[in-house]
């Protein structure tokens, strides 16, 4: 956003002894960019769709429920915000200067990707957490996956379920993903696959 407002208005570039307007390669540059952040944003796309069909597979859990209401709610308003952002930044960039066009595009992509992803997630209740004998995964706004190799302790700390491992390694996901009514049969079945002597879980379910 501040090397097209600095092309946008022609801004002095002090140091290579230019302004915005007059930068050699910025067309370049600005397709260079775009491309680093089209393989950013897609990646993350890919990762959150193979999330999404990885826990809909609910026959290879031993426990697996969608997201609470709640946060369901959150996912919507957050993945809504989202897109406004990202939709006006890319149009502020296209407005700036013209070669910004494929940074923007990616930013549309972003949006774009947020919506389908929201209303396919909702009507397949794709949006779940699920327990297996290897690991815990989360599939909300973002994917998150918590294998047991090398898992510490489990607790819950500001409203995020927390697994701490060896050498400081710490992942959560928001603890409200599980439905009230649902964290004492998680919790059961996520200690039925952990070792107790060399794991401790929280008594702590809210």
């Amino acid at each position: 956003m501040g090397f097209a407002i600095i092309i946008g208005f022609d801004l002095p570039i002090e140091f290579l002894g230019t302004t915005g307007a007059q930068m050699a390669y910025k067309a370049e540059v600005f397709v260079a960019l775009g491309l680093l952040f089209l393989f950013i944003v897609i990646r993350r796309s890919i990762r959150r769709w193979m999330g999404m069909k990885l826990v809909l597979q609910t026959k290879k859990f031993g426990w697996n429920k969608p997201v609470s209401r709640d946060r369901l709610k959150r996912i919507w308003v957050y993945n809504l915000l989202e897109l406004f952002v990202n939709t006006c930044v890319g149009i502020a960039l296209v407005k700036l200067t013209v070669y910004a066009w494929l940074p923007a595009l990616a930013l549309f992509f972003v949006g774009l990707d947020n919506l389908v992803f929201s209303f396919l997630g909702t009507y397949i209740k794709g949006f779940r957490v699920g327990v297996t004998s290897k690991a815990v995964i989360s599939a909300d706004r973002e994917v998150t996956l918590m294998y047991y190799d090398g898992l510490r302790r489990v607790s819950i700390h500001q409203g995020s379920l927390f697994f701490d491992y060896i050498k400081g390694l710490q992942l959560h996901f928001p603890m409200d993903c599980i439905d009230e009514s649902d964290r004492g049969e998680f919790f059961t079945t996520l200690e039925n696959q952990l070792d107790h002597k060399k794991v401790f879980v929280t008594r702590k379910r809210d």
